[in-house]
């Protein structure tokens, strides 16, 4: 991570950027300045890869020769997001002082969804709000457009997505005990997936908050010089936001998410990978959850080792997890007071 001098002491452009983002925040909860702060850095990410692609289009040259900057396809193609005139980080940042900035910044979102159906419902579109100065947006335009970043779009997504990361944790913390909902603390996440070597294969985590345990595995294969295809990834969030954040923190590391759903009712009511049988299954999930409908589900065919008691859903989510693995299966996960470790052996 590149670091830069601040009154002769060297800090991570990450720690420098948190603590101007703090500043700005001002009268706003640290759980919806998340949404605003984050999904910048996202809108960021993508424009940055959009226009490195696009200025090698315009060139013409090789591959790209006769090629239209402006086809969609060719994005497509590249597995990189189209990025419509108005949702680019240069238009956006040339009207960061104006005072309509608010509204520029939702159209702009609305714009991406529509043109790129992976993010439909996906980004959020709250900078319009009362609540936000716009003198205090506009800053923090130009505070995450002046990340340096360099020409090559592998080096945009370590960049922002180190970033990312980051604000995510100093936002679990900001939130307190709340902030476990959607954000697991990055020495768990590393620990477990360590534990299981998820070299290949499918990764599944029922209750995946903000996607951390998919980037760690996505991380621990390229380490060891493996190929990241060779794992697929499975998951499922029953919050809306932080399933968006999950959606955005994937798509920042170029990560597959389509098998990542959403549904309110959760993964104990609607199960949506009921025939998945996952060779890894990573999770940390809500601890002694009481509310989790467990009389709703008496005889459901998960409880191969007992039904789990209605108000307490830890045994639960053990025997969720062990319903999804495949025959040589491996599940590590977190509950109350203890870390967990299975293999199947059936």
């Amino acid at each position: 991570m590149a670091k830069a001098k601040n009154n002769n002491t060297e800090e991570p452009i990450e720690k420098q950027l948190w603590k101007a983002a703090d500043k700005l925040r001002k009268n706003i909860d640290a759980a919806e300045y998340k949404h605003i702060v984050l999904g910048l850095i996202f809108l960021k990410y993508i424009s940055d890869a959009f226009e490195e692609l696009f200025n090698r289009l315009t060139k013409g040259e090789g591959e790209y020769a006769g090629a239209d900057p402006e086809d969609k396809d060719e994005y497509k193609a590249e597995n990189v997001f189209f990025v419509p005139e108005i949702s680019r980080w240069s238009f956006l940042q040339s009207k960061a002082k104006l005072p309509d900035i608010g509204k520029d910044v939702d159209q702009a979102m609305d714009a991406i969804e529509k043109d790129n159906p992976s993010l439909r419902n996906v980004l959020p579109k709250v900078y319009a709000r009362g609540n936000l100065d716009p003198t205090n947006l506009g800053g923090m335009i130009d505070l995450i457009g002046n990340i340096a970043l360099g020409d090559a779009k592998s080096r945009s997504a370590d960049v922002l997505g180190h970033v990312f990361e980051y604000f995510l944790g100093e936002f679990a913390l900001a939130e307190g005990k709340k902030g476990g909902q959607f954000y697991t603390p990055r020495s768990v996440v590393e620990l477990l997936v360590k534990m299981l070597q998820p070299y290949k294969g499918r990764v599944f985590d029922p209750c995946c908050g903000s996607g951390g345990m998919f980037v760690q595995s996505e991380k621990f294969v390229e380490s060891h010089q493996g190929k990241v295809n060779d794992i697929s990834i499975y998951g499922q969030e029953s919050n809306q936001t932080t399933w968006r954040l999950a959606k955005m923190n994937l798509a920042i590391r170029g990560i597959d998410s389509s098998q990542v759903k959403w549904n309110n009712e959760g993964s104990f009511l609607n199960d949506n990978h009921k025939d998945l049988k996952a060779d890894y299954v990573i999770a940390n999930p809500p601890f002694n959850d009481s509310d989790w409908s467990g009389d709703l589900l008496r005889k459901d065919g998960r409880w191969q080792y007992g039904t789990p008691p209605s108000g307490n859903a830890n045994y639960a989510w053990i025997q969720h997890f062990l319903y999804h693995l495949s025959p040589s299966g491996q599940a590590g996960f977190v509950l109350a007071k203890r870390f967990s470790y299975f293999k199947n052996f059936w």
